[in-house]
């Protein structure tokens, strides 16, 4: 799995505490009653007040007195580091959650991961991002960037950034950070970073960036532009989603324009440069987030300490963080995690990057009085729960003409027993759903009609009913022509439907494959369970080698604009990935190179979507929605979409929405938000709006520190 493709994640790993006693789950809007699973805001089981709920949108002002770490204190009397008001910048992000309360500084996390070089370690910091997300998406605060306006059509933007930030190592951050990522990297054709959706205008043209001076940047596009700051908001950016700064001072050394002696392959795997800027796992290398690399051990353990130039702190003045580090400890094996949890060998897990489950719950629970790790539960808010989508790019011209007959796909969805997995799955958790994008999505709450929509979606092949998948494929000649019990395809030969995923995927989508494959053998479906090996898979798919995907979900929101992938082909990882691709290529050097080649041997594969075909129809949708300046306008053509989804899918076979993600966090340790204290309950799925980052665990803190330094 590509942690910066915008999955969700771990590609569906949801949890619940069914298992533990009853849940009210959340709608979609997550009101104050429901409950956390007995934990309440802090394993009480008590509601929380009003007056802890959310954030504040307001930005609040900086205390007139600042305090550091003790550890930090000590070093600037020793002469090693400088003043902590020379170390801030002249106006510090003020962290503006309701639930915080003042903390204590020192110890550590200690949480699992399965990889040292994963990219959920990112996922807990949100430094690197210009503006920050609030209420679970549904307001945009600052974050690097202080102050921001665009004109009157939303064409040209301007950002202004807080005076004084610094890097990991001291050296001043400017916009010349900036600068160097688009110029130097994404503008530069050796390199593999390319320029990001919030780039391009909705004419498929890059944006112009400039930087007037070291505090300032200048965006203009040739068409409005008005998603822009939710975009910047997007993501924890430098490695998962587009990067959008880079230590200059730091990497200049390794780029060519900069180091004549640097080789042709500088930005291959042969070359330095992007093995420096790897900040996850290269402690060498600045970073502007709350904690850096400390040491790297491969396949064993990558353990962060505390920035000291962080700039942000909490609303009685304490610089953040106030924990020294955070450990994460590589367990690959899903048993061993569990074991551990069960253990007590960790003191922290969010559950979006492990492979516990449902089923797990009732020993977590039975465990909690030794292990002192109360199970919270954060809003999945995704629109699908465990997805199979079809390749409409399939490589096989007779195939690739059935899947996408959208007759054909209605038919497997109403074969698709959906209860039945989310009775034996989700523990009866969830909203049935045909599969649509995340139902939090402010599109479908906004008036009646939104809610008309998503419900349409939702509801539109959802119906698990044999006999009417049998008749939709007899009136498209898929039948059983030869008596063996199997349908072939309309000209008679055998028709087989494979169900890929990855070798190592989870059990969760092992145990809804197997029911699924059941559900189309059925109707005489020839169905086929088949595991790919992890590494090629997203090269088989993006190549259309591969027919289904049965591993990821539907994640991403608040709104269905900021990162439409599922809605709207756009890149080759969904579920027309060479169209998809074809899209992505605009306005860049390729889009008018090999179109004389066959798409499957272009480089990258990618073919033009049919003209008047539903592909072609939301690309034209989608553009208009770039340039639309008013956002009830864009709301109605975000519905135009999903009623081609509608009448031309489904695209997504889903099979429950919003089930909940698990944490388990010790007792001793505050300030991270129960469900009931955040605005929506939680919106935990997506990596476009990461998790826990997005909630600050710079602030959380230990009642006893000294007890918590693993």
């Amino acid at each position: 799995m590509n942690d910066r493709l915008g999955l969700s994640r771990r590609a569906l790993l949801h949890l619940s505490a069914v298992a533990a006693g009853s849940v009210v789950l959340a709608g979609c809007s997550g009101g104050d009653n429901q409950t956390d699973g007995g934990a309440g805001p802090k394993g009480g089981g008590k509601p929380t007040s009003q007056a802890r709920k959310g954030s504040r949108v307001k930005p609040l002002a900086v205390p007139a007195k600042l305090k550091e770490s003790p550890e930090l204190a000590k070093l600037v009397q020793a002469g090693k580091l400088p003043k902590l008001e020379e170390r801030l910048p002249k106006k510090p992000y003020v962290v503006p959650h309701n639930w915080l309360e003042p903390g204590k500084y020192g110890g550590a996390i200690s949480t699992v991961t399965s990889a040292s070089d994963s990219g959920t370690h990112a996922e807990f910091m949100y430094g690197h991002s210009l503006l920050r997300w609030l209420n679970d998406g549904q307001d945009i605060g600052p974050g690097l960037v202080e102050s921001w306006e665009s004109n009157a059509d939303a064409s040209e933007w301007t950002l202004h950034f807080r005076e004084g930030l610094k890097w990991s190592d001291g050296h001043p951050w400017s916009t010349d950070d900036i600068m160097f990522w688009w110029n130097d990297m994404v503008l530069n054709t050796q390199h593999s970073e390319v320029p990001p959706d919030e780039a391009r205008s909705g004419k498929g043209t890059v944006m112009t960036m400039t930087a007037p001076d070291a505090l300032t940047i200048s965006m203009k596009f040739d068409a409005p532009a008005p998603l822009t700051a939710d975009r910047l908001a997007m993501w924890v950016k430098r490695g998962n989603g587009p990067g959008w700064m880079e230590p200059k001072h730091y990497l200049k050394q390794w780029h060519p324009k900069y180091n004549k002696s640097v080789g042709k392959d500088w930005a291959t795997d042969k070359g330095l440069f992007d093995q420096k800027r790897a900040w996850i796992r290269n402690p060498d290398c600045p970073v502007m987030t709350g904690w850096k690399c400390k040491s790297y051990s491969e396949g064993r353990r990558v353990v962060f300490d505390r920035n000291p130039y962080y700039w942000c702190v909490s609303p009685d003045g304490a610089q953040l963080p106030y924990l020294d580090t955070l450990n994460f400890n590589v367990v690959q094996n899903p048993e061993v995690q569990k074991l551990q949890a069960v253990e007590g060998k960790m003191n922290f897990l969010f559950g979006g990057f492990t492979s516990l489950f449902l089923s797990d719950i009732s020993s977590l629970k039975q465990a909690q009085s030794k292990t002192k790790l109360e199970v919270l539960l954060w809003d999945a808010g995704d629109g699908s729960g465990s997805l199979v989508f079809f390749n409409q790019d399939y490589y096989e011209p007779k195939m690739r003409k059935l899947i996408r007959n959208a007759k054909f796909r209605q038919a497997l969805s109403h074969a698709y027993n959906r209860a039945e997995v989310q009775k034996a799955v989700y523990y009866n958790t969830g909203e049935l759903t045909t599969g649509t994008m995340s139902p939090k999505a402010i599109e479908f709450h906004v008036n009646e009609e939104g809610k008309k929509v998503y419900k349409s979606w939702r509801d539109s092949y959802i119906k698990y009913d044999p006999e009417l998948a049998k008749k939709i494929l007899d009136e498209i000649g898929v039948v059983d022509k030869d008596g063996d019990g199997k349908r072939e395809m309309p000209d008679g030969s055998k028709l087989v439907v494979r169900l890929d995923y990855q070798a190592d995927t989870a059990p969760e989508h092992l145990h809804k494959n197997n029911l699924l494959k059941k559900d189309w053998d059925a109707i005489g479906i020839d169905t086929r369970l088949n595991p790919v090996p992890p590494d090629g898979f997203g090269d088989q798919w993006r190549f259309g080698k591969l027919m289904t995907n049965t591993t990821w979900e539907t994640g991403d929101g608040p709104n269905c604009l900021v990162y439409p992938q599922w809605l709207v082909p756009m890149e080759s990882s969904r579920w027309a990935p060479l169209q998809g691709e074809f899209y992505n290529q605009r306005g860049g050097p390729n889009e008018k190179k090999q179109l004389d080649v066959d798409p499957y041997k272009r480089t990258p594969p990618r073919m033009d979507a049919e003209p008047g075909g539903p592909v072609a129809r939301l690309w034209k949708i989608y553009d208009q929605t770039k340039i639309e300046p008013d956002e009830l306008k864009r709301h109605q053509l975000v519905w135009e979409m999903v009623k081609i989804h509608i009448t031309d899918g489904p695209y997504l076979l889903g099979v429950v929405a919003n089930t909940p993600y698990i944490l388990l966090v010790h007792e001793d340790m505050k300030n991270v938000p129960a469900r009931n204290e955040l605005a929506m309950g939680g919106f935990a799925a997506p990596w476009i709006h990461p998790t826990p980052a997005v909630y600050d665990p710079e602030t959380w803190f230990w009642t006893n520190p000294d007890q918590h330094t693993i």
